[in-house]
């Protein structure tokens, strides 16, 4: 690639990935979706410090930014890593199938691609786990922000699950496979919950202050 993905505008990326082309895909699109939550939590937090209302919040609010722009900013890593680690694949795909090396070359290829969208649903969790903390000491304005994170974080979560999970499926090694597998369970299993309890707390209370009004 002659440019990186996550410098294209909106436009540009969005036309890279309905073209008929595999880079970017699916791995590029939940890392950019779990960026976007992250961006979220930092501008909840950009629009709560400063106002002596939260000063005495103010410090956790200024560490979970700096956390949240971590994470942006690693997520946006993921989408040239996601479709760095796709190119291997499909050069090892492409050996002749009777070439002795093309088995072991396929199997390291599909083991590195599920490195992105793991990771991808590593920095996803901490996302989650830092909305739901900026939703209690960010002002009450930002609300609608830190769900709309939160349901973005979760999707993106379970996305990067499913190219982790598609990979895993193609490898030899069935133990390592089933490694892979596992810690994918368990980071679903212990954060999209976690996602969706935040996002459905914060919109039950919006619609509450506008059923009392």
């Amino acid at each position: 690639m002659d440019d990186s993905l996550s410098e294209l505008s909106c436009e540009e990326f969005s036309e890279r990935l309905a073209a008929r082309s595999s880079v970017p895909g699916g791995g590029g699109a939940v890392a950019l979706a779990g960026a976007l939550a992250a961006a979220l939590c930092s501008m909840a937090g950009s629009f709560t410090a400063g106002k002596p209302r939260y000063a005495d919040v103010e410090g956790e609010v200024l560490a979970l930014m700096d956390e949240a722009e971590e994470v942006r900013c690693r997520l946006l890593e993921l989408i040239e890593e996601d479709a760095a680690g796709f190119l291997p694949v499909t050069e090892a795909l492409a050996l002749p199938r009777d070439d002795p090396r093309r088995a072991d070359a396929v199997e390291r290829a599909i083991e590195g691609a599920c490195m992105a969208p793991l990771a991808t649903m590593g920095e996803c969790c901490r996302a989650i786990a830092l909305l739901e903390r900026m939703g209690g000491v960010c002002a009450p304005a930002l609300a609608s922000d830190v769900a709309t994170g939160a349901y973005l974080a979760r999707a993106a979560l379970e996305g990067a699950s499913v190219n982790v999970y598609v990979n895993a499926t193609m490898l030899r090694d069935r133990a390592l496979a089933s490694r892979i597998e596992a810690s994918c369970d368990e980071l679903l299993e212990g954060f999209s919950p976690r996602a969706r309890a935040l996002a459905d707390a914060v919109t039950a209370r919006i619609r509450g202050r506008g059923q009392r009004g």
